[in-house]
């Protein structure tokens, strides 16, 4: 399925970049949420787990924020289709425990927006799943 956007790679990549992952390291859910319609799907793909709606989301969200001390996505490589309203990134991201144990991860997420929000997240994950 397609959705309509209207957004340029500009505010693709700042919707995924600095809005979606802004929000997810500063632990701020409404933030998250914000950039998520409320009937949104966010599927980890390497675990068969979908999360579907904002309120399955924001569960989600709360049990990740309150696992780790930090949490840091960076040095994304990141391909937005403005004609399709499809963003990918390859990053790493980096959560820390408050005991100070740390996992490194090399992920990729699809997002598929509409309008001007994300309608699917698909979560491709290089080691166990840590958005239950």
């Amino acid at each position: 399925m397609r959705y309509e956007s209207a957004l340029d790679a500009v505010a693709l990549e700042d919707l995924a970049i600095r809005r979606y992952f802004g929000a997810v390291d500063a632990k701020d859910i409404e933030g998250v949420l914000s950039c998520l319609h409320d009937e949104a799907l966010f599927t980890v793909q390497t675990d068969f787990v979908c999360h579907a709606g904002k309120p399955a989301i924001r569960r989600m969200l709360v049990d990740y924020f309150a696992a780790f001390e930090t949490i840091v996505h960076r040095d994304f490589k990141l391909s937005a289709d403005p004609a399709t309203g499809r963003v990918a990134a390859t990053f790493e991201g980096l959560v820390t425990t408050a005991a100070g144990v740390a996992t490194r991860l090399c992920n990729t997420n699809i997002w598929r927006v509409r309008g001007g929000r994300f309608q699917e997240i698909h979560v491709f994950m290089s080691g166990p799943n840590i958005l239950v």
